[in-house]
């Protein structure tokens, strides 16, 4: 999945609303239907897991590096150092692979995950780097002007190379992530908030698998409600991503200046690659949580099995084939010459030398079919088999590449990218280079805003879903929380921008079905960026489940942005005021559904009317050291003032 390009390495990001909702400077109690957390609000905390290539990585080791004046030492950056990364790209190499198999480091270089709110916010720190690579640093900031303390957010890296089982065998990560809730509550004396983006959110279900395993079952569902308020799931792949595919067959560089036949064989090492690996949502594995009681820990070779929909429908829930590839008419070290004319040659002298074209589901994706079929076409291909069983399906804890169920949780706000021209399907050919740029992409098949196409203009056989994802992450692998709504649920769609309340469109008690996606059917104006809400607070006593859908936010980009952040803040805003009637903000047209500046940052000057704009919010003041008009466009009273006019 191509979350760390360098130009938006920034974006990976990753995402989403860090603990801005702590507001310390607010002692009011959290008040929200008789249920949940009741007490300080400022006793929250804010724990974030970040996401994929969004941690900075340190050497651990003194490495020399040959006709390079830059050498690694201990704690030198390493994810990410460009510097390092120019000049001396093979000692960056030993210093960021690591073994496909058991997952060690390189002999001569090792790295380890940072710590701390520094180990996210900027990857690649520095006067320009820096802001390309920023990753939760606005959120921080967004934090601090509303008042929030320094011990209140909590960051959670981890080294994003391993698969889930290394991150506990290795590092402990999820023994440390458990005592960072409970030095959390012991801290502040209230549950936590937890933010996660992307593959950050496989992170989480993986920690709350793990955890059934912890603790006694009648005290499991107990810990999650004393240690956990929230959970904003941002930008999760919930069922894969399709970009994980062509990172491990043909490479992708994410914008770094590496070939991508390099960037294959440092991906294809990594044993995180293939937990984003799209699967079926049809398809799941024995309740390896029973299996650790009667069977033994560790015993692997959990059954894996499919419902008849899997066979009964083509693409496994997916748009389209996610891999059509064609088969070398040649094997071994033969079907790869370094030269076009000798691959010719090779095939003029053969008997049907013409290539076969296989397509592949999501199913036979994750359960390793296309891997096998093209074993004896590409070495690559044992490392990712060997993966998916050891590292996957044998798990005993939990099989990744199975669909999410609800997590017991009692509030969950799952927000996401939609509209976006996405890739969901790729073909492949055999380029007649050496390994390991031995496949090239011949076409790639999109989805955008409920429709298919290709590259090429070629017709797209499939199943468009109702809208497109976010550019990373296709629709349908987003849009899977949706399935852990109720039969009723609210839809409203209000415009992104601020605005007064009356393009507000809301749809009560709308029927859903099971395991079904859910459209509004509402009014949509092509110029207008809308965000749309299914909120369900009825269907489970005391849990509230909520989706976000917000039009062409990028996968990358939607941390940074400052509406998700405003509508965020106001939600918590609202959880937490005594005077709150309903269990979400309120979105119908009135004054509460108006939305306003927040902040200094959000007033702008009105060119066409010479004033600030939302005179009701703004107004100008002119501080020594403005250049422009929109930098003296102040608000009017505090930000707390401001808020209390959304309850």
């Amino acid at each position: 999945m191509r979350e760390v390009r360098k130009p938006f390495l920034v974006s990976i990001l990753f995402n989403l609303i860090v603990t801005c909702f702590l507001v310390e400077t607010l002692h009011t109690s959290f008040v929200n239907g008789g249920e949940g957390f009741s007490g300080d609000y400022s006793k929250l905390s804010g724990i974030i897991i970040p996401g994929y290539a969004s941690t900075q990585l340190r050497a651990w080791s003194i490495l020399d590096c040959p006709y390079s004046p830059l050498d690694f030492n201990p704690l030198d950056s390493v994810w990410l150092d460009t510097t390092k990364l120019l000049s001396a790209v093979n000692c960056w190499l030993k210093c960021m692979l690591l073994d496909p198999y058991n997952q060690t480091d390189h002999p001569e270089c090792k790295s380890r995950p940072d710590s701390g709110l520094s180990a996210i916010t900027e990857i690649d720190p520095g006067y320009i780097t820096g802001p390309l690579s920023s990753v939760w640093k606005e959120w921080v900031k967004w934090c601090i002007q509303f008042g929030v303390e320094a011990n209140a957010i909590l960051a959670a890296p981890y080294d994003w190379r391993l698969s889930a089982s290394m991150l506990e065998e290795r590092d402990l990560y999820f023994h440390k992530l458990k005592l960072t809730f409970e030095t959390a509550l012991r801290l502040r004396g209230g549950p936590s908030l937890v933010f996660a983006h992307s593959l950050g959110n496989n992170v989480f279900r993986y920690f709350l698998e793990w955890l059934k395993l912890e603790i006694a079952p009648k005290k499991y569902v107990q810990w999650l409600d004393d240690h956990i308020h929230a959970y904003f799931a941002v930008g999760a792949p919930l069922l894969g991503s399709s970009q994980t595919v062509k990172g491990a067959l043909s490479g992708e560089t994410f914008g770094l200046p590496v070939s991508e036949g390099t960037v294959r064989l440092l991906f294809n090492s990594f044993g995180s690659s293939v937990w984003m690996m799209p699967f079926s949502k049809y398809c799941r594995t024995d309740n390896v949580y029973w299996k650790h009681f009667f069977e033994g820990r560790g015993t692997g070779n959990h059954k894996y099995h499919c419902d008849d929909m899997e066979y009964r429908f083509n693409y496994s829930g997916w748009p389209t084939n996610i891999v059509n590839i064609e088969i070398p008419s040649t094997r071994g070290i033969d079907a790869y010459p370094s030269i076009t004319e000798v691959a010719q040659q090779n095939v003029s002298s053969r008997e049907c030398g013409l290539p076969t074209q296989l397509s592949f589901s999501a199913r036979e994706v994750s359960d390793g079919t296309l891997f096998r079929a093209i074993k004896e076409y590409d070495p690559d291909t044992e490392k990712l088999l060997y993966q998916l069983e050891k590292l996957y399906h044998d798990d005993a804890v939990l099989n990744p590449l199975t669909p999410w169920d609800r997590p017991p949780l009692k509030n969950i706000f799952c927000i996401y990218g939609i509209d976006s021209k996405t890739e969901v399907g790729y073909y492949f050919a055999p380029s007649g280079k050496p390994y390991p740029d031995n496949w090239i992409i011949t076409d790639i098949v999109y989805e955008n805003e409920g429709a298919l196409f290709s590259r090429s203009g070629n017709l797209v056989n499939g199943n468009p879903g109702a809208s497109s994802g976010d550019e990373t992450v296709p629709y349908n692998s987003l849009s899977w929380c949706k399935t852990w709504l109720g039969s009723k649920v609210n839809i409203t769609r209000a415009p992104q921008s601020e605005h007064d309340g009356s393009d507000v469109q809301v749809d009560l008690n709308v029927e859903h079905h099971h395991n079904a996606d859910i459209v509004p059917n509402m009014t949509r104006d092509p110029r207008v960026k809308y965000i749309t809400y299914y909120e369900d607070s009825e269907s489970l006593p005391g849990r509230r489940t909520a989706i976000w859908e917000v039009d062409k936010a990028s996968h990358r980009n939607i941390v940074r942005s400052p509406v998700l952040m405003r509508e965020l803040w106001l939600q918590m805003w609202h959880d937490i005021h005594p005077d709150a009637k309903s269990k979400f903000v309120t979105k119908e047209k009135t004054w509460t559904a108006k939305r306003g500046p927040l902040r200094n940052e959000d007033c702008y000057w009105d060119y066409g009317k010479a004033r600030c704009a939302w005179p009701e919010h703004c107004e100008y003041r002119y501080i020594f050291g403005d250049v422009h008009l929109g930098q003296s466009c102040r608000l009017k009273s505090s930000s707390a003032d401001l808020l209390l006019h959304y309850l």
